[in-house]
């Protein structure tokens, strides 16, 4: 059996409530998109965040310590943070 090349386009079926189809389909044609296009999207980008998310760094002990202390000492206050901390966020205004 032969795997398929990396550009190669396969098949991939599931099946969908009615109601969950419509509202894919809603969102997609808000896009300009296939049901496919948006939902291949969808699914991609959420398994980027899923595989990001978990991504395991190793580091030797002393640069774990630098990294440690870095963490532990914030930097100093300074005028354009204190602003932007004041800032209200463009959701709340």
């Amino acid at each position: 059996m032969s795997h398929p090349q990396a550009n190669e386009s396969v098949s991939i079926n599931l099946r969908a409530k009615a109601r969950q189809r419509d509202l894919i389909d809603q969102a997609a044609e808000r896009l300009g998109r296939s049901r496919s296009e948006f939902m291949l999207d969808a699914a991609c980008r959420q398994a980027e965040d899923v595989l990001l998310n978990q991504a395991f760094f190793t580091v030797d002990a002393g640069t774990f310590e630098k990294f440690q202390a870095l963490l532990d000492k914030p930097l100093p206050a300074t005028d354009k943070l204190r602003r932007l901390l004041k800032t209200k966020a463009p959701w709340d205004k």
